[in-house]
């Protein structure tokens, strides 16, 4: 095994001060597909393009009925898996939102799914002319459901054409990008949110309140485990191991929610950082991007966390705050559902706090109400930029083998 401090010009040139994180690997592939697989091709920037419907997707019987008058309408860009199943299903429990429109590279499909969720086959888009939603009154904000990497472009996109926009997560594959996606937003006028769901997730929310009420005591230590086995594959089949589009990998997609968890569970931002990145040699799914990343961030209170995540370790969704007079243990931690949350204290408290399914149903809604009402945003873009600059921050760390020092606004301090 190598890790990625070997690549040195990628280290020099993130130290010089890059706008993108270094390369690892060719990155030969230049195109994106909205459902995991990634044909390779010349152009030199990520593009997307259509994919056939992806296996194991359940379209409705029949289509979800507009909730209300002043129903938020959402375009959703990319019905590839993650939009499909379980994004777009669970729109019918939202009490302000609905799908009023559809973007996808293939017509079919889009044809197909609109039929599905009651959506008029004008309200079809294509990548091509995406830019044509600015006079369709339908629509009030657009989802956007790509690959990392084309995230900052179809912002862009979307606030040139006068719509809101909630954006999956990571909010971009570097902080010059995110900060250009707030400009947009201010210019536009319009809304920015990022897809953080586990801030409408029950058992994570009640997690939160527990921290805040020092059930543990003191934080003392936060692990967070975010992994899984991913099977043979290589970058021009799933876009998830094509280094301009998912970025090192595991830590922007899954890892993601570890590293939040440390800082909504602590309440603290880093004060120091140090990590480490492995990347497999002789392994297709690994020739672009990391296998594995772990990383040790110090509070300024003293508590630590100690966060790994990784494509090839044996899966796990797991989250566990030691304090100083008890332990609450999450696992599942930030799952779409089957939340297991324990507290250990003097006894031992199983904690219920609701159904994890209606997460998705109220990030939508909740940005419906910032729309209709002026609501604050819970998740904005200055989070996503937040996340994005600790990501850049783990990843030098790893990449010169030093320790990071912070700045509270999650910059790296010169």
């Amino acid at each position: 095994m190598t890790n990625f401090q070997a690549n040195r010009r990628g280290a020099l040139a993130f130290l010089a001060g890059a706008s993108a994180l270094p390369l690892v690997g060719a990155c030969a592939n230049a195109q994106a597909a909205e459902d995991g697989s990634s044909p390779s091709g010349s152009a030199p920037a990520p593009e997307a393009v259509g994919q056939p419907m992806p296996g194991n997707v359940e379209l409705p019987d029949t289509p979800p009925e507009k909730p209300s008058g002043d129903s938020v309408g959402y375009a959703v860009v990319g019905l590839g898996g993650d939009a499909l199943n379980p994004l777009m299903p669970s729109i019918s429990g939202a009490r302000r939102s609905h799908i009023a429109a559809l973007v996808s590279g293939n017509r079919g499909k889009c044809e197909t799914v609109a039929k599905a969720y009651g959506v008029p086959a004008d309200a079809c888009y294509s990548y091509d002319n995406f830019d044509e939603i600015a006079s369709d009154d339908r629509i009030d904000a657009v989802y956007i459901v790509l690959p990392s990497g084309l995230h900052a472009e179809y912002v862009e996109r979307a606030f040139a054409a006068g719509k809101h926009v909630l954006c999956e997560k990571p909010m971009a594959l570097s902080s010059t990008e995110c900060e250009r996606m707030i400009a947009a937003s201010k210019a536009a006028n319009r809304k920015l949110m990022i897809a953080y769901r586990c801030h409408f997730e029950p058992h994570n929310l009640k997690a939160m309140e527990l921290m805040r009420d020092k059930a543990v005591g003191d934080i003392r230590l936060i692990r967070a485990n975010q992994q899984y086995r991913m099977g043979p594959t290589t970058p021009k089949k799933n876009w998830r191991v094509d280094r301009s589009l998912a970025g090192y990998g595991p830590l922007e997609d899954y890892g993601i929610y570890g590293l939040q968890s440390a800082l909504y569970l602590s309440g603290e931002m880093p004060a120091t950082i140090a990590a480490r990145m492995v990347q497999p040699t002789g392994d297709s799914r690994f020739a672009e991007i990391a296998s594995s990343v772990s990383t040790l961030i110090k509070f300024p209170s003293g508590a630590m966390a100690e966060l790994y995540t990784s494509y090839d370790t044996r899966s796990a969704n797991r989250g566990v705050v030691y304090g100083t007079s008890g332990v609450l243990e999450m696992d599942p931690a930030t799952g779409y559902g089957g939340h297991q949350y324990t507290l250990r204290t003097d006894g031992v408290q199983q904690i219920e706090a609701g159904d994890p399914s209606v997460q998705f149903a109220a990030q939508f809604d909740h940005l419906a109400d910032a729309i209709r009402d002026g609501a604050d945003i819970r998740t904005p873009g200055e989070m996503g930029l937040r996340d994005v600059r600790l990501m850049e921050a783990i990843f030098k760390s790893a990449l010169t083998d030093s320790v990071i020092h912070i700045n509270p606004d999650g910059t790296i301090r010169s």
